[in-house]
């Protein structure tokens, strides 16, 4: 039994579809940064797929995938510790809150 491109770009999309609804409609800074994580998994995802069923089969998807997610892994870390610094100063997560530099 094979899996077809076609699955893999379906999880994908719904992947990145999941992500998108939750980075635009959440008030939550952690659920956003979930979310930009799940469209970037759904880039990976396409990557690979794109490298295995390819014009020309190579290992270069896989690459750009594993860099990827260490840029993912970067911006995690550094969205974290700007999230934790601004709720030692506003006491919230809220995203609609975060509109100032200010105290």
């Amino acid at each position: 039994m094979s899996v077809s491109i076609t699955s893999y770009l379906l999880v994908a999309l719904i992947l990145f579809c999941v992500g998108l609804y939750g980075a635009l409609t959440k008030r939550n800074a952690v659920v956003v940064l979930i979310s930009i994580e799940l469209m970037l998994n759904a880039v990976n995802i396409n990557l690979v797929a794109f490298s295995k069923y390819g014009l020309y089969p190579a290992v270069t998807g896989h690459i750009f995938s594993l860099f990827t997610m260490t840029v993912a892994a970067a911006e995690v870390a550094v969205a974290l510790a700007i999230l934790i610094a601004l709720y030692r100063n506003k006491e919230t997560v809220n995203v609609d809150e975060m509109d100032s530099m200010k105290r």
